[in-house]
């Protein structure tokens, strides 16, 4: 390989991971910890929060404009400018020479126009850098802190309950019931707003959990097992319509950032306000409106036995739901004294659907119209979960403190920073100027080991630091033949560029025996390991890789611009050999 050939691969290979370390780079040490923690949130969460704070902005900007109107717009709101300048041109407005307060908020047509455009730009810098995380390097549990549960699914238990000699495919029935808990527990756990849980199916009936950062061990525990989740309330149309009137003309003055109502004498004793929710078109949970609904619930979603979607005399979608005889029963005493009014379905304290009650319903036998055939699906998956009744038991759970994490960071970085100093250390007093590059190489090789964990989106552990503790020692070894084998042609009499290229072609199959067989090995690990396992296995087999490119090419390119750009005969390599 020709040394022009070899410095544009180097370039090419370090533009590559600073590109690919950059969003790690980004995230851990330009992102403000405020701005994390929005990031980390649920999407739920981020839009609650913006659409809030988006509100606020708005009465503050209403207020500014009724003090002085004239007044120029401040640089924070400085992005609405080429909202109004294109409202300006679609209504057919003159464009402002100046923006002020007055001109700004005249150039939309109504308060929630205004609120929607500042809602996008809080909306977009978060999910900007929640996608910023999604690509940088991730940090594990003994690392980040969090829970790690492994819950038991009792299968056995959704066969009996719906009539194990009655079921045509026993099989099929546990699998689904595993993958709806499986989605169920991600709906309910993504309540927290939690760092991207880990949730998957281990064996047959077993679902591991992972959950990042600080969390309430007590709540988890009662998301997972599913207490409260589905249910149906009475719905208080009158209050409603009172709450969304208020709301619609104060809606910076309701709710906290938390989404908890700062006047609670807004609804009637005993009952409360639930968003009111529809999928979008991305499939995510949409805020359409709140209803005040009955705090006590009318009916548990444990009375539901089935539902399946159906369509009525015309071919409207309908979902319909079979009760158990206690749920039938409750539900018909309930629906023949409120007829004509309304009850809602909800899960995860998200109102999914919002029903008038025509007649009294007995019997046990319900059907839900009103929407779409979408939607008549997606409700029924939510009625799916109080029907599969999927029991969960916590077999095994382990929590590791922030605090604990921290320290496991900081001891990890210390014998990293240690161990590579040390080594370092040593070829510079035993190999002197070729030491140097031996220096060099081991930087870029973190430096490449670092991106490459980034660009594959892999987790950091304690067990991915020591793969690259471990690969600090093993990669000088590369070096160590290379060098050695340079002296023994230096001795020979040859010539400074003759020994560098000897040493080099005589080392090339020795060095990449050895690295294959360790690579091997890693990749074996990696393939069969889990866990702590694979982590070390991962970062060792990216260590050698990129320890070999950086012996052979690296080291290789700065003996040679040495050679022929400095115009050095002397070969520093060590205290016998000039």
């Amino acid at each position: 390989m020709s040394k022009r050939n070899r410095f544009f691969i180097i370039l090419v290979v370090l533009v590559l991971c600073f590109a690919f370390l950059w969003p790690s780079i980004a995230w851990y040490f330009l992102t403000p910890k405020d701005a994390q923690t929005l990031a980390l949130g649920s999407l739920e969460k981020i839009k609650d929060y913006s659409h809030i704070m988006a509100a606020q902005d708005v009465a503050a900007l209403s207020a500014s404009a009724r003090t002085n109107s004239a007044a120029e717009l401040p640089a924070e709101f400085s992005y609405l400018k080429t909202e109004a300048k294109n409202n300006c041109k679609l209504y057919n407005k003159p464009v402002p020479e100046t923006w002020t307060y007055g001109t700004v908020l005249g150039s939309f047509t109504s308060q929630d126009e205004l609120i929607s455009a500042i809602e996008k730009k809080y909306r977009d810098e978060i999910l900007k850098n929640k996608n910023l995380y999604s690509r940088s390097v991730k940090l594990g549990l003994d690392l980040s802190g969090g829970m790690s549960v492994i819950v038991k699914a009792d299968l056995q238990a959704v066969l009996d309950a719906q009539g194990e000699d009655a079921v045509d495919n026993p099989q099929q029935i546990k699998e689904d019931a595993m993958a709806q808990a499986i989605e169920t527990l991600k709906s309910r756990i993504d309540r927290f707003g939690l760092t991207e849980p880990v949730i998957r199916k281990q064996g047959e009936d077993r679902i591991y959990i992972e959950v990042p950062g600080a969390a309430e061990t007590e709540s988890i525990n009662s998301i997972i097992m599913g207490k409260g989740i589905l249910n149906f309330r009475y719905v208080d149309m009158e209050a409603s319509s009172a709450f969304n009137a208020f709301y619609r003309a104060n809606p910076a003055n309701v709710f906290d950032a938390n989404g908890n109502l700062l006047d609670p004498s807004l609804v009637p004793e005993g009952k409360e306000v639930i968003g009111q929710y529809t999928k979008d078109s991305y499939g995510l949970d949409e805020k359409i409106g709140y209803l005040v609904v009955e705090k006590v619930p009318v009916l548990d979603g444990k009375h539901i036995k089935s539902a399946k979607v159906g369509s009525d005399n015309i071919g409207k979608p309908q979902v319909h739901v079979e009760l158990d005889a206690e749920g039938a029963a409750i539900f018909g005493d309930f629906t023949a004294a409120h007829v004509n009014e309304y009850m809602a379905i909800v899960s995860d304290n998200k109102i999914k659907s919002n029903a008038c009650i025509n007649e009294p319903i007995p019997g046990g036998h319900v059907a839900i119209s009103g929407f779409s055939y979408e939607e008549a699906q997606n409700l029924q998956k939510v009625l799916q979960t109080a029907w599969l009744s999927v029991p969960l038991e916590i077999e095994n759970q382990q929590v590791i403190g922030a605090a604990l994490g921290e320290a496991a960071i900081q001891q990890g970085l210390k014998a990293l920073i240690i161990g590579l100093i040390a080594v370092l250390v040593f070829m510079i007093i035993w190999y002197l100027g070729a030491g140097f590059n031996a220096v060099v190489a081991q930087i870029l090789n973190l430096f490449i080991m670092f991106s490459f964990l980034s660009a594959m989106g892999l987790t950091l552990t304690l067990s991915s630091i020591a793969g690259m503790i471990l690969t600090i020692g093993m990669a000088v070894d590369a070096n160590v033949i290379i060098f050695e084998r340079i002296k023994e042609e230096r001795r020979l009499g040859k010539s400074r560029a003759a020994s560098i290229a000897a040493g080099f072609d005589h080392a090339l199959w020795a060095i990449l025996d050895s690295n294959i067989t360790t690579l091997i090995a890693a990749l074996f690990l990696s393939m069969l390991g889990t866990g702590t396992i694979q982590g070390f296995a991962v970062s060792l087999s990216i260590g050698v890789i990129s320890s070999v490119f950086t012996a052979l090419v690296v080291s290789h390119l700065m003996f040679d611009f040495n050679t022929d750009v400095m115009r050095k005969e002397k070969l520093s390599i060590g205290w016998s050999v000039k």
